[in-house]
């Protein structure tokens, strides 16, 4: 074997070995990641479809346009949707920030205190004008402690991370404009801008740009995403609500995967309402209705 052959073999043992170890676990997370990105993308999709805007995002401490993430509430002719739930359900409250002022060595104990990879930049009034991550004070010790200094045909964002590093406070070093989202967003809209723009966590803030809150892909997560057994707990009290203690009895639910089997006889009728209100659950991903009539 020579060694370009060498090469290729170990290569390709690489793509074939899994990147993480197995666990009993690793099932059921795969699972909920699958389900995650599902409900990002029919998120994604709905928006596109609806408004052909860009993600729901709100570009804070800046002048010129950006994209917003507007409230179900508040948008023009269209009701807010029962047991969506909204960033305002998930956010965390009070959010930490930094004083534009800070230094950065105290940027970077605030940011170890919090066991946060990023925090927003507020000014006096509390209105979010950027944010400062691990990113940009790695960038300003990585120059001071290497001496490295871009030549004049140097790429621009070197030049940019090194004119960044001689800043002292947080307003020198920030990235601005900060994306931020509103508390009246849905938890879907803020999963998709999350996920489009590659955040652990977003700001939240209120029509005045002024801070209000944070929410984290983790929360975002747990909201999105309901296991089997939540699911079917739903299903039957939604069944318990449109029929009979006699017909509820008559009914078997089963769930998996998000796909929800129903089972049974029942009324002709009962069996039609029974499937319209369980496919206005939500992480209801299939109904196969098994129902006969009597």
């Amino acid at each position: 074997m020579n060694e370009h052959t060498h090469f290729s073999a170990q290569a390709e043992a690489r793509r074939t070995l899994p990147s993480r170890p197995w666990s009993p676990g690793e099932d059921k997370r795969q699972e909920m990641l699958v389900r995650y990105l599902g409900a990002v993308a029919a998120a994604a999709a709905k928006h596109a479809g609806a408004e052909e805007q860009p993600p729901p995002a709100r570009e804070s401490g800046a002048s010129r346009p950006a994209p917003q993430a507007t409230p179900s509430a508040q948008r023009p002719g269209r009701a807010p949707d029962a047991g969506i739930p909204l960033v305002r359900d998930v956010m965390d409250v009070p959010a930490a920030s930094l004083r534009d002022d800070l230094p950065y060595r105290d940027i970077a104990r605030l940011l170890a205190r919090e066991q946060v990879g990023a925090l927003p930049v507020v000014d006096a009034d509390d209105r979010v004008v950027g944010v400062v991550s691990e990113s940009d004070l790695l960038a300003k010790v990585a120059f001071e402690a290497s001496g490295h200094r871009p030549g004049r045909v140097g790429r621009l964002r070197e030049r940019r991370l090194y004119g960044k590093s001689k800043g002292e406070t947080a307003a020198d070093l920030m990235t601005s404009p900060a994306i931020t989202v509103l508390p009246g967003a849905t938890v879907a809209e803020a999963a998709w801008l999350a996920a489009l723009s590659r955040l652990k966590r977003i700001p939240v803030t209120d029509s005045q740009d002024r801070l209000v809150g944070a929410v984290g892909r983790d929360a975002l997560l747990r909201a999105l995403i309901r296991d089997d057994a939540a699911i079917q707990a739903e299903v039957e009290d939604s069944i318990r609500a449109v029929c009979t203690p006699g017909d509820f009895k008559a009914v078997e639910v089963t769930v998996h995967d998000g796909i929800v089997e129903l089972a049974g006889r029942v009324p002709s009728a009962t069996g039609s309402r029974i499937v319209a209100e369980v496919e206005t659950i939500a992480d209801v991903a299939e109904i196969k209705n098994l129902l006969t009539a009597v």
